[in-house]
């Protein structure tokens, strides 16, 4: 079986939040994404990670979407899929970006994030981190969002905060 050579930019968000017991919040201190990624068997594909900022996309800037669309488009001239691990609540931001800088990528490259931290017990941060990895492996060439078991293309994304999910407009 070849190998699929795979780059995942990490930005933090939800998914990455921890809970800081001196302070009783959630917040993004340290990356957990390693964890996630060691509990799956990943035969077959071989993963660069990009640790590029560990932030809830609420406090994200328009330089951080534009530095993390450069990255993508520079990491999918070299790589064969690019997976971006970012809040939900800016996602949309960051993938109309990435379509504005690449408009015609060369390879797949899939956002994706939760609705709830990979600490919490009820989560959907493993399963989207899988989702993302076999959509980025059978999708196109574009710009998407994989998770709850659904994959939607850029642009027009948007999150739905009383569904707990994103839509197509």
């Amino acid at each position: 079986m070849p190998t699929k050579r795979i780059a995942i930019i990490s930005t933090g968000g939800t998914i990455e939040k921890t809970y800081d017991a001196f302070h009783g919040v959630l917040s993004n201190r340290i990356s957990v994404l390693d964890l996630m990624l060691a509990q799956l068997d990943l035969r077959g594909v071989e993963l660069v990670r990009v640790p590029l900022m560990n932030k809830d996309s609420l406090e994200m800037t328009p330089s951080d979407h534009l530095l993390i669309a450069r990255t993508a488009d520079a990491m999918s001239e070299a790589w064969e899929g690019v997976i971006i691990v970012h809040g939900t609540d800016r996602l949309q931001r960051t993938g109309d970006q990435i379509c504005e800088i690449t408009p015609n990528p060369r390879v797949p490259i899939v956002l994706t994030g939760a609705m709830k931290p990979y600490e919490l017990r009820s989560t959907d941060a493993l399963q989207n981190i899988t989702e993302a990895l076999l959509a980025v492996q059978i999708l196109p060439p574009g710009v998407y969002v994989a998770m709850q078991n659904q994959v939607l293309a850029f642009p027009g994304v948007t999150k739905d905060p009383e569904r707990g999910c994103f839509t197509k407009a």
